[in-house]
């Protein structure tokens, strides 16, 4: 079920019978045909265990299941969006960050402390985001929010690319990331604030990277 990209801040996903999304509740803008909007109490398609996880981890952005038939229209606060389309692999990112994504795709959470040691759970605390991050996973699409616009940044072996934690926003693929310090980095080359830290990216995949170190 991909999304159609109507502008920089608006995607529309066509829904058949049978099919159904999940949304940020209060992003749907408008929509055409015959389509509920339910409240989502069972975690998404990780079941149970995925939304105690979530609320574990302090995840608790509250979603909604959209089923029916019919087109319908997303975007929240002005945000600029990003479709990401999934081929099997995994999209690793922040839960306020999902405007919505299909149905098919497995959600669950990952401790950052297991990627990068100690330091993956430092870089929760630099970013102010999570040491949990939700995982998507499988064959589909996904919708995921920014301030001023995301680039793709390919990840390859002996190509590791070094991100301003704050300008974050996903990974996908086998990416390995951990935070690093350079004296002077942030203050000569970075423009977030606070002491200089570098998020390293190496494997195989992509991150994308917003335009702002401005958090949603």
């Amino acid at each position: 079920m991909p999304f159609r990209e109507i502008n920089s801040k608006m995607v529309e996903a066509t829904l058949a019978p049978g099919q159904k999304l999940f949304s940020q509740r209060g992003a749907m803008l408008a929509y055409r045909g015959e389509v509920s909007f339910t409240p989502n109490i069972q975690g998404g398609q990780g079941g149970v265990a995925s939304m105690m996880g979530r609320r574990v981890a302090g995840e608790a952005t509250p979603l909604m299941t959209v089923e029916g038939s019919g087109t319908v229209m997303f975007g929240h606060g002005g945000h600029h969006i990003q479709v990401i389309n999934l081929s099997g692999d995994t999209l690793y990112v922040e839960a306020d960050r999902l405007l919505a994504f299909d149905g098919t795709l497995q959600q669950g959470t990952m401790f950052m402390g297991s990627q990068g040691g100690v330091m993956g759970m430092v870089r929760g605390q630099v970013t102010g985001q999570g040491l949990f991050t939700t995982t998507l996973k499988g064959h589909g699409a996904v919708a995921v929010m920014a301030h001023g616009g995301v680039i793709e940044l390919p990840i390859a072996p002996g190509r590791d690319v070094h991100v301003d934690p704050q300008a974050y926003v996903a990974h996908h693929g086998d990416v390995r990331n951990k935070l690093s310090t350079a004296v002077g980095w942030r203050d000569m080359v970075g423009r977030g604030s606070g002491e200089a830290f570098q998020l390293e990216l190496s494997g195989n995949g992509a991150v994308y990277v917003q335009a702002s170190e401005e958090k949603l």
